[in-house]
């Protein structure tokens, strides 16, 4: 079968990724340094732990796989650390990524998929994103995934990379088979912070700024079911073997929820009450993200089939209550 080195392939995303590939009929070689990811979410084909740079690591597994691919998922991620710590995103996600594309060119291997971020948009209330919205981000994390998708385009021009591009924001749920799921040390993002509070793993839920311009006071952001997002990514590789070129796409249903609303359906799923308390906003936080996907329906013909907030609390919850991998 053909290989596909799949970065950040022990995390969140890019354990989904790999799965989804290999039901592809794909073999995805997962390379991570395993800072953030877990072993034990490397299901579905070969690890190798590496770092992205370390250059002659990355060169040893270029040439011991030879992948027809790379879809590349690696990154530091997290807003406010990217606030705090911004050197350290510009490090970790643009020469990190740098060194990975050079190796990438270098083997010869010259279709790259590439997981970016709405947040390279920056602040656009009242509008749905597409593809051709200014990209102005807030912070350090959106500006490394903006700097990038310019590499890229450069390396396209000079050595005739392929390259797919996806922008997606709040990513959620799990595997419906439940061999996978979210799960990160310190846990940050909404849908399982707020689980673990109803869950009592932790005091609260902390509700970061209720005083934006919105209808309940809360930020808005657009939520794509994991199992939907990397089947969007699947496409991709197809698209580039098909010879379609380059091409940028954003993933997302073009619904927004508050911070509130996901609250309530969390609520609603779990039949319990979600211990909350209010806080202030967080640096470099957007009133407002919602990705627009016509392009995606269209080009690649993909579907967010599992992209309903029940559905995607309810895939996060089964996990949340069976499958951490620290069990």
């Amino acid at each position: 079968m053909t290989n596909v080195l799949v970065t950040g392939g022990a995390g969140y995303i890019g354990s989904h990724a790999c799965k989804a590939l290999k039901a592809a009929g794909y073999t995805p070689v997962t390379y991570d340094n395993l800072v953030t990811g877990w072993q034990d979410a490397v299901k579905f084909g070969p690890f190798e732990q590496g770092d992205l740079m370390d250059r002659a690591r990355l060169d040893e597994v270029f040439r011991k796989y030879e992948p027809a691919a790379v879809m590349h998922f690696a990154a530091l991620s997290q807003v406010g650390e990217a606030m705090a710590k911004p050197g350290m995103y510009w490090r970790n996600n643009v020469c990190g990524s740098l060194t990975l594309i050079e190796a990438a060119v270098e083997a010869g291997c010259l279709d790259f998929v590439f997981s970016s971020t709405c947040a390279t948009y920056g602040e656009h209330d009242n509008v749905v994103l597409d593809e051709n919205t200014p990209q102005e981000p807030l912070n350090a994390y959106g500006a490394s995934k903006r700097a990038v998708e310019d590499i890229l385009r450069d390396f396209g021009a000079a050595y005739g990379l392929r390259h797919v591009i996806f922008r997606y924001f709040n990513v959620a749920g799990g595997d419906p088979e439940g061999e996978i799921g979210e799960h990160h040390r310190p846990e940050t993002h909404l849908i399982p912070v707020m689980l673990e509070a109803v869950d009592g793993k932790r005091p609260a839920l902390t509700v970061n700024g209720t005083d934006y311009d919105t209808p309940d006071g809360t930020c808005i952001r657009d939520y794509v079911h994991v199992c939907d997002l990397v089947d969007a990514h699947v496409l991709g590789l197809k698209w580039l073997k098909d010879g379609k070129g380059s091409r940028v796409f954003n993933l997302g249903t073009g619904k927004g929820f508050s911070v509130r609303e996901v609250i309530t359906a969390a609520g609603t799923v779990t039949n319990a009450e979600v211990p909350c308390s209010e806080g202030p906003r967080r640096a470099g936080d957007a009133t407002k993200l919602v990705s627009g996907s016509v392009r995606a329906h269209e080009e690649l013909e993909w579907v967010a089939h599992r992209s309903t907030m029940p559905q995607m609390i309810a895939d996060a919850w089964r996990w949340h209550r069976n499958g951490h991998y620290d069990k």
